[in-house]
């Protein structure tokens, strides 16, 4: 079975509803998944922009995630611990989710969410780790990855 990421509020390669972005609420889109493989220990969900203009901009990272949920709800709150779940600070300086906020006439950016697979429970990062901390731990580790990439554009 292949590890499949989705959102309820669009689809792979549509445009994110402007709630989920700096011209809406910036508010988290819900996530759902299936077909975790069974030796898995944790999940991460990581989301950032590789069209920013200085670089990949780093939009959330969430880790130490159950094998138990099936999803993140919308509006996930932006705590660095919220249940057992564990937030990195982004590229905006905080922890939790950052919505799609691409500079005006920069065009289309493309927003990928990747679902990864760990073959641990918890990732081996301090508190205050960065996505690019979270990121680099993860990459040690991913057993299974799914893909779900959102565009948004500020004309």
């Amino acid at each position: 079975m292949t590890m499949v990421l989705t959102s309820p509020a669009f689809s792979d390669g549509e445009r994110i509803p402007e709630l989920y972005t700096c011209d809406g609420a910036d508010i988290s889109p819900p996530l759902r998944w299936s077909g975790v493989p069974a030796n898995v220990g944790s999940l991460a969900v990581l989301c950032d922009d590789p069209d920013a203009p200085g670089g990949t901009w780093a939009h959330w990272a969430a880790f130490d995630i159950s094998t138990e949920m099936t999803g993140l709800r919308e509006s996930y709150p932006k705590g660095s611990r919220v249940d057992h779940v564990r937030q990195a600070i982004t590229d905006f300086g905080g922890t939790g989710y950052g919505g799609p906020c691409p500079p005006r006439g920069h065009g289309v950016h493309h927003y990928r969410f990747r679902l990864l697979a760990l073959d641990v429970e918890r990732l081996d990062v301090a508190v205050g780790a960065t996505f690019a901390d979270v990121a680099e731990a993860a990459r040690r580790h991913v057993l299974a990855t799914a893909e779900l990439v959102g565009t948004y554009s500020r004309d």
